[in-house]
C-alpha cells in the first residue's frame, strides 16, 4: 500500500493571534494536475494518532472507496485552550471560527490543487471539537459543506444557534452518538449527559430540514468507537 506523507507545517494565525501547528497528509496519489477535496479536524492530533486517520485514508484511496482527500489536523495547546476555541462561550471560540474559514481554507487553496467548492470541504471533530465543526459549517456554509460530528458537547447554547440557523440546503451533517453517554465524565470532572442533548440536536437538524445522517452506536464517548466509525464517516462524505 502507498502511504500519503504527512507534513508538520507552523501556520501563524492572525485572528488567533498565535501560531498553530498544522498537521497537514496529502495523499500517495498526489500530483497538482489532480483537484483534492479537504476535510479539517480540529482535536487534531487526536485524529492523526488515536484515530489513525492517515492510515485509513491511505487504504481507502488504495481502494477507490474515496475521492482524492488531503486530511488536515489541528491540534489543540491544553484543555483549555480547547474549551476557549471548540465552544460557543470559549472567548476564542468566534476567532477560532474565523481562523478556519478565512485563514486556513484560503492557505490551503493556494498551496494544494483544491476543488475549492463549499460540498468538497469537510470539518470534523469529536466531543467539543465535533461542537465547532458543526458551529464553523452553520457560520460558513458556503465555505464547509460537510460536518462530521462524532459524540459533539451540546448546551442549550450550541442549540440555540442551531435553531436560529437557515441554511437547509448547503450543508449536509453526519452525527453519531453512544448509548452509553448518558454519563460522561468531562474533562473538569463533572458527570454530564450527552445522549439526551444529542438526541435534542438530531430532532432540531431534521425538523429543520438538514440533510443528516445520524446513528447511536453501542458505546460511549471514547476514541476505541470513534475510530472505527471513521470508516464510514469518510467513505458517506466522500466517496
Amino acid at each position: 500500500m502507498n502511504h500519503g506523507t504527512i507534513r508538520e507545517v507552523p501556520f501563524f494565525s492572525t485572528s488567533l493571534n498565535e501560531e498553530q501547528e498544522l498537521l497537514i497528509y496529502v495523499p500517495a496519489n498526489y500530483t497538482p494536475l489532480n483537484k483534492y477535496n479537504i476535510l479539517i479536524a480540529s482535536d487534531g492530533k487526536d485524529y492523526f494518532q488515536l484515530g489513525g486517520i492517515p492510515r485509513l485514508a491511505d487504504q481507502l484511496l488504495e481502494d477507490y472507496e474515496i475521492e482524492n482527500l488531503i486530511i488536515v489536523g489541528i491540534p489543540y495547546k491544553s484543555v483549555e485552550d480547547r474549551r476557549q476555541k471548540y465552544i460557543p462561550t470559549g472567548k476564542l471560540h468566534e476567532a477560532y471560527l474565523r481562523f478556519l474559514a478565512h485563514e486556513l481554507v484560503p492557505y490551503l487553496d493556494e498551496e494544494y490543487s483544491t476543488l475549492q467548492l463549499g460540498s468538497t470541504r469537510g470539518v470534523i471533530g469529536d466531543s467539543m471539537a465535533a461542537t465547532v465543526s458543526l458551529l464553523a459549517a452553520l457560520k460558513y456554509p458556503t465555505i464547509f459543506g460537510k460536518a462530521i460530528l462524532q459524540s459533539p458537547y451540546v448546551d442549550e447554547h450550541v442549540l440555540k444557534i442551531v435553531e436560529e440557523s437557515n441554511i437547509m440546503n448547503a450543508v449536509s451533517f453526519y452525527h453519531v452518538i453512544g448509548k452509553g453517554e448518558d454519563q460522561v465524565v468531562t474533562t473538569d470532572k463533572q458527570i454530564k449527559d450527552f445522549l439526551a442533548p444529542n438526541r435534542q440536536l438530531h430532532s432540531v437538524l431534521s425538523a429543520k430540514g438538514y440533510k443528516t445522517f445520524y446513528d447511536e452506536f453501542d458505546g460511549n464517548h471514547t476514541w476505541k468507537y470513534w475510530k472505527p466509525d471513521l470508516k464510514r464517516a469518510l467513505i458517506q462524505n466522500f466517496s
